[in-house]
C-alpha cells in the first residue's frame, strides 16, 4: 500500500503520518513511499487506538479540571481499581449499573460486552470520568487457601500438622506413564474391563483421567495421563499427585522421547515406580534391547540386579494384569508412610481437570488427597470461594453423598471453571473466602507468561510475519497442552499470536474478532454456537474443528509453512566478458564475449559490472558457439549470448554468471 493511500485513509498528510511513526513504535523512514499491507493494517490499528486514548484523555482532562458552584475542584473519591478487571466487575467497584458503564465507554468509541475486559489504563479514565479517582490496586498476600504452582505445598503443610495416631490407609494413586501408542490406555482398559479407549479420538488419551480398580479387597485409583508430547505439562502434573507410577513400555518399540520424558519427570517425582513391557505377545519382540535402553537411562530392573520391578503383559490379551496389580500394591506396601491421609478433616485435593459443560455449567474432577468431602461442602480455591458441592460423581458416573481421601469425583456447583492443578480446599470459615476468582482465561495468560519467561526469544529474533488466530477448547489441560505445543515453535521468520483463547463454544464475538486478523478460529472438542457457522460465512472466517492435539499442531505448522519464504542461495558459475554487441532491441541484446572462467549456462542469471561498479542483473536466455545453439559455453570460448533486461550491457562490461538455489524452509518444533 502507498504511504499516501494510508494517509488519506488516516485523514492525515503523508507528512504528519511518517512523523508521527516512530512515536507509534515503526521503524519506517522518512523517504518510505510504499508499506507491507500486514504492516499497514498494524498502523491502522495502533493509529486508531493512539486516537480513542487522546480523545479519552482530553474528555478526561475536561472532567479533572471540574469545579463547584463556588469554582474551587471537586474533590473526587479514591477507587483501587486493579490490573485487568471486567465492565461488570468495574461497574460494581463504583456502585453504578452496567450500562451507564457501558454507555460511557461507548462515548469513548469503545464497544465492549459486560463480560469484557479492561487494562488499567482504560478503567482509570472511565472511572475519573465517571466521577472517581483511580488508583493502582495493591497485590493481595496473605491468602488462608495459597495458590502454589508444585500443587504440593498446601498439602504437605497439612500431612505435616496432622497427628500420627489420625491417620489411616487410603488408596494409592498410581500414574500410568509412557511414550504415544505404547498401550497405556488399553493397560487401563485391560485393569477396568471396559473400553473407555473407543472414547479417545484417534486412540490418543486427550484429558487426564482417574478411574479405580480393586485387587484384593483394596481400591487402587489411576490417573491416566496423555502420551502425545504436547501434554508434558499435564503429565509433570499427574505426577505430582501420584504415590506410585507405571512406566509402559512397548517391548518391540523400545525406550522413545516420551519414554526417556516420563522417566525423567518419575525420578524428579521421586516416585516408586514398575515397569510395565507390554506388547509382549508379538513374535518379533527382543525383551534384552529393551532392558539394554532403559539401562542406559538409569533405569535397572531387578532381573538386571537393579531395584525397578518389572512386569511383563499384554494389554491387549489381558495378558499379566493381574501381576502388574500384586506389584503395584507391593510397591505401594513398601511405601506405607506416603499413603496415609485424615479422613476426619475437612477435606482438601487436586483438581485434576475443568471445563465448562452445555448443559452442567463448569464441572471439576478433584482427587480428594485428605479429609472427606461431603454433598453441599464450600469449596475453596487461591483463597477465593469458588462455589459448592451441588452434587459428586464417581468416576463411573454414579451420584455419591462423601467423597474419602484417595477417591476421584467429579464436582457440580462451581461458578468458574478452576484451574487444572489447583488445591481445593473446604474451609473451616466461609468468611476468610473472598469472592474474586482467578478465571481459566487468567491461568492460561499467566501460564504462557511463564512458558515466555522461561524461553524468551534472542534480542531482536521476534518473528517478522505472525499467524493471528482464536483458539478455543473444551477444558483446560488441553488449552494449556496447546499453548505449551506452540511455545516450541522458535522462528525469526514467523510466529503464532493467540489474540484471544478461552473454554466453551466459539461465540459470535470469537468470529467478530477472528475478522479482523487471520480470519481462523481453532475449536477443539468444541462446536459453534448457534447461529455462529452462518456469521463466520459471512464474515470470511474458518472455524477449524480438531479432535486430536497433534492434529491441529499439524495444521498451524502448515500455516506457517506458507508464511515462510523460500531460502535462495546464488550459485557463482563462470565469468564472462563483453567484446561486443551485435544487435539492441528493448530490454534484449545479442552480445558476443570470452568465458573467462568457469561457465556461461542459458536460462541463468548474470550480474553486470562496469569496472568495479555493479550496475543490476540481466537474464541469459541463450548461448550460441559460431552457428550452433549449446546448453552452456566453458572457460576459454568464445560465444554469443541473447540476454534480456532494463540494463543496457557495453563493450567491456563483466557478466558474473549465477544460479539460484532455492530452498524449500520449514517450521521446525524442537523435540
Amino acid at each position: 500500500m502507498n504511504v499516501s493511500e494510508l494517509a488519506r485513509q488516516l485523514r492525515v498528510t503523508p507528512n504528519e503520518l511518517l512523523d508521527r511513526l516512530p512515536g507509534l513504535g515503526f521503524a519506517i523512514g522518512r523517504r518510505a513511499i510504499k508499506i507491507d499491507d500486514i504492516l499497514a493494517d498494524k498502523i491502522t490499528r495502533k493509529w486508531n487506538e493512539n486516537r480513542r486514548r487522546e480523545r479519552m484523555r482530553s474528555s478526561l482532562m475536561k472532567t479533572s479540571s471540574r469545579t463547584d458552584m463556588r469554582g474551587e475542584p471537586i474533590a473526587l473519591k479514591p477507587i483501587a481499581v486493579p490490573a485487568i478487571i471486567t465492565v461488570r466487575e468495574l461497574a460494581g467497584l463504583i456502585n453504578l449499573p452496567v450500562t451507564r458503564v457501558i454507555q460511557e465507554l461507548m462515548r469513548n468509541g469503545i464497544l465492549a460486552a459486560q463480560n469484557e475486559r479492561l487494562d488499567y489504563e482504560t478503567s482509570a479514565i472511565i472511572v475519573e470520568e465517571l466521577g472517581f479517582k483511580a488508583e493502582p490496586a495493591p497485590e493481595k498476600t496473605g491468602a488462608s487457601i495459597t495458590r502454589d504452582d508444585s500443587s504440593q505445598d498446601r498439602l504437605k503443610e497439612i500431612m505435616d500438622s496432622e497427628e500420627t495416631h489420625n491417620l489411616k490407609a487410603r488408596p494409592p494413586v498410581i500414574v500410568v506413564m509412557g511414550h504415544v501408542d505404547h498401550g497405556k490406555t488399553k493397560t487401563l482398559d485391560a485393569i477396568r474391563k471396559t473400553n473407555v479407549i473407543a472414547t479417545e479420538a484417534g486412540g490418543i488419551t486427550q484429558h487426564i483421567g482417574a478411574y479405580q480398580a480393586e485387587k484384593n479387597g483394596r481400591k487402587l485409583t489411576f490417573i491416566d495421563t496423555p502420551g502425545h508430547e504436547a501434554f508434558t505439562v499435564m503429565r509433570s502434573r499427574g505426577a505430582k499427585i501420584a504415590d506410585v507410577a507405571v512406566l509402559v513400555v512397548a517391548a518391540d518399540d523400545g525406550v522413545q522421547p516420551q519414554t526417556k520424558e516420563a522417566i525423567d519427570i518419575i525420578k524428579a517425582a521421586g516416585l516408586p515406580f514398575v515397569v510395565a513391557l507390554n506388547k509382549i505377545d508379538k513374535s518379533d519382540v527382543d525383551v534384552d534391547r529393551v532392558l539394554a535402553q532403559l539401562a542406559d537411562y538409569h533405569v535397572q530392573v531387578e532381573a538386571w540386579g537393579g531395584t525397578v520391578p518389572l512386569v511383563k503383559i499384554s494389554a491387549l490379551k489381558g495378558i499379566g494384569i493381574d501381576e502388574l496389580l500384586e506389584m503395584i500394591l507391593l510397591v505401594a506396601d513398601m511405601n506405607p508412610e506416603r499413603i496415609m491421609a485424615n479422613p476426619n478433616r475437612l477435606a482438601i485435593g487436586t483438581v485434576i481437570e475443568a471445563r465448562v459443560d452445555k448443559g452442567e455449567g463448569p464441572v471439576a474432577t478433584v482427587l480428594v488427597q485428605n479429609g472427606t468431602l461431603r454433598r453441599n461442602d464450600a469449596v475453596g480455591i487461591s483463597g477465593a470461594l469458588y462455589g459448592r458441592v451441588r452434587a459428586m460423581r464417581d468416576w463411573t458416573g454414579k451420584q455419591i453423598e462423601k467423597a474419602e481421601p484417595g477417591t476421584p469425583v467429579k464436582i457440580l456447583g462451581f461458578k468458574v471453571a478452576p484451574a487444572v492443578g489447583d488445591i481445593a480446599e473446604v474451609p473451616e470459615d466461609l468468611k476468610t473466602l473472598t469472592t474474586k476468582m482467578k478465571t481459566a482465561h487468567q491461568v492460561t495468560e499467566s501460564f504462557v507468561a511463564k512458558k515466555q519467561m522461561e524461553a524468551p526469544l534472542e534480542e531482536g529474533a521476534k518473528p517478522k510475519n505472525v499467524f493471528s488466530v482464536i483458539l478455543k477448547a473444551d477444558v483446560l489441560g488441553s488449552l494449556e497442552a496447546i499453548l505449551g505445543m506452540l511455545e516450541k515453535i522458535r522462528d525469526e521468520e514467523v510466529g503464532v499470536s493467540i489474540i484471544k483463547k478461552g473454554l466453551g463454544f466459539v461465540t459470535e464475538a470469537d468470529v467478530s474478532q477472528a475478522a479482523t486478523a487471520s480470519k481462523v478460529i481453532y475449536a477443539f472438542g468444541v462446536v459453534p454456537g448457534p447461529g455462529v457457522a452462518e456469521l463466520a460465512r459471512e464474515k470470511g472466517v474458518e472455524i477449524r474443528k480438531y479432535k486430536i492435539i497433534y492434529e491441529l499442531q499439524d495444521d498451524i505448522i502448515a500455516e506457517l509453512n506458507k508464511m515462510l519464504k523460500p531460502k535462495i542461495e546464488l550459485v557463482n558459475l563462470g565469468s564472462f566478458e563483453t567484446l561486443a554487441i551485435f544487435r539492441t532491441e528493448t530490454h534484449r541484446q545479442i552480445i558476443g564475449g570470452l568465458v573467462r572462467d568457469g561457465k556461461i549456462v542459458g536460462g541463468e542469471k548474470a550480474r553486470v559490472w562496469r569496472k568495479e561498479e555493479p550496475l543490476g542483473d540481466i537474464d541469459i536466455e541463450a548461448v550460441q558457439i559460431g552457428k550452433q545453439k549449446v546448453k552452456e559455453a566453458a572457460g576459454g570460448t568464445e560465444c554469443g549470448a541473447s540476454i534480456k533486461g532494463k540494463i543496457k550491457v557495453e563493450v567491456g562490461d563483466r557478466l558474473e554468471v549465477y544460479h539460484e538455489e532455492v530452498t524449500e524452509r520449514k517450521v521446525q518444533i524442537p523435540r
